[in-house]
């Protein structure tokens, strides 16, 4: 053998390692690619469950709100056919002289309304300092026009 064919040789196995390098390289990213792709395929099959119980979950909330409006409807018919019923009996209701209103009785009963209180609650107390030191510490400086004062706990 000569010195070119052993040369050529080893060329030949040196490209034959490189080769085998790269191909174990391209079946790594392979396998890698594969394996995302089943991920891909798991998540969109996720999204459509998903999105199959969303129409599902739509469905009912309309059939909900159907049963809904069915019953709002029925007692608003039942709430009209009391309150005319209730003006009739108000109507026909005869009041015996003693309770006929006069303007003066209607005024006295407005007065005793308007002095008494609907609900034994104190009124409230307003303090100078209602607002948070941080609302000062913001809106309001002390330190010169256009200059804030740092927040404590704050970067200066």
């Amino acid at each position: 053998m000569s010195i070119v064919s052993i040369a050529l040789n080893l060329i030949l196995a040196g490209l034959l390692v490189g080769a085998l390098l790269m191909g174990w390289k391209l079946n790594q990213r392979l396998k890698g690619l594969r394996a995302s792709h089943t991920d891909f395929t798991r998540a969109v099959a996720d999204l459509d469950a998903a999105a199959a119980r969303a129409a599902q979950a739509l469905a009912a909330l309309r059939h909900a709100t159907a049963d809904a409006q069915g019953a709002l409807d029925s007692r608003i018919e039942a709430a009209g056919r009391l309150v005319a019923e209730l003006e009739t009996v108000v109507e026909s209701r005869v009041m015996p002289a003693d309770r006929v209103p006069t303007p003066a009785a209607d005024r006295a009963r407005a007065e005793e309304r308007r002095e008494r209180p609907l609900f034994n609650r104190p009124e409230p107390t307003i303090t100078p300092r209602s607002r948070a030191r941080v609302d000062d510490d913001l809106f309001e400086p002390d330190d010169g026009p256009g200059r804030l004062r740092a927040i404590n706990g704050g970067r200066s």
